[in-house]
């Protein structure tokens, strides 16, 4: 009998230890680095010729929509010799072997591999005209795969210290959940409007949600978000001097991408925002999306003000927040989707 007990004990144990492996790998060290680091393994021969042109033409070009140049990643390379356990942690690692002794060339995703949670991605070709190959083909979805980790990672983080003032408020009087961290304040909110925004002597981080009817498919057309956009932000956004307020910036072309965010029809549009008749500005994302149970556009507008500091790990702050926004009756929603679907 007492064999039975410790055997249960034993087996109940390590069945913990498993589940627990599989929801979060507790045993497994935080990552390290800095947001939007990228660890290279590749040989120093490698990196000085066509491959490592190829990684840093790529991975390491100018992020879209900042009013500086920043690259979308920050490059580290390591030689294999020189990857050893004090890099192994880091969040991001591309690992490649560029040899005749590869057997299998391809390019493979793992996460988790030494560190959590981390993304890692390995390349493997015999030569370096075939890691072109490889590297081309894939590299929309090696981009997309770093940068979504980084959105999630920071998600994981608001989600667990959610500011809950306004995440109740965006509940309550806009029908739609968004979670952003503490520290965020309700800057001003009205029907069918909230603005709300993080304040430092440095930085500015604010985050402006509302609705309006939706009526036509010209609606998500870049003009008419961008006026839809600048008729809510100049009656609602004022700056610091008299009759100054947010507008979004027509000196330069707005970057659209349609898409579907929660499976409902969505624009991205990214830019950069100035104040009229002041000189404040600085980059912004926005999303549109249909909430199509109510009949209405949701947009929520993320912007960042800090002059004489880097931007892009600011605005992804905020991109994370505007991404995690959701419909309240997405069930209502995902019914009318699948209906359509079936229609045609």
């Amino acid at each position: 009998m007492k064999r039975i007990v410790i055997h249960l004990l034993l087996t109940i144990f390590v069945t913990v230890v498993f589940q627990s492996c599989n929801d979060v790998p507790v045993l497994r060290q935080n990552i390290t680095g800095r947001a939007n680091e990228l660890v290279i393994v590749i040989s120093d021969e490698s990196w000085e010729g066509k491959p490592g042109e190829l990684l840093r033409d790529i991975l390491a070009q100018p992020h879209v929509a900042l009013p500086q140049s920043e690259p979308i990643f920050d490059l580290i390379n390591v030689p294999r010799v020189g990857f050893k356990k004090i890099f192994r942690s880091t969040r991001n690692i591309i690992q490649t072997s560029i040899s005749s002794n590869v057997e299998t060339p391809g390019v493979i995703f793992k996460d988790d591999v030494w560190a959590y949670p981390q993304a890692t991605v390995e390349i493997n070709a015999k030569n370096a005209a075939q890691f072109e190959e490889l590297f081309n083909e894939n590299s929309g979805k090696i981009m997309s795969y770093f940068l979504t980790a980084e959105k999630k990672r920071l998600t994981m983080n608001y989600q667990k210290y959610a500011e809950k003032l306004v995440l109740n408020s965006l509940n309550e009087n806009l029908g739609v959940t968004m979670t952003v961290p503490p520290g965020f304040a309700i800057a001003r909110q009205k029907k069918d409007f909230i603005w709300v925004r993080y304040e430092t002597p440095e930085i500015s981080q604010g985050i402006v949600v509302y609705t309006f009817p939706y009526i036509s498919d010209s609606t998500f057309t870049e003009n008419y978000l961008v006026a839809k956009n600048d008729s809510v932000l100049e009656i609602n956004v004022p700056g610091s001097t008299a009759g100054s307020y947010m507008a979004v910036e027509k000196q330069i072309d707005q970057v659209l991408k349609p898409f579907e965010h929660n499976k409902n029809y969505t624009v991205e549009m990214r830019g950069l925002w100035r104040l009229e008749n002041d000189f404040m500005g600085g980059p912004y994302i926005s999303l549109a999306e249909l909430d199509a149970s109510n009949q209405r556009v949701v947009v929520a507008f993320g912007y960042v003000f800090a002059p004489s500091k880097d931007k892009r790990n600011l605005l992804q702050q905020v991109e994370a927040m505007v991404y995690s926004l959701k419909m309240n009756k997405q069930a209502e929603n995902d019914k009318i989707s699948s209906q359509i679907k079936m229609g045609n």
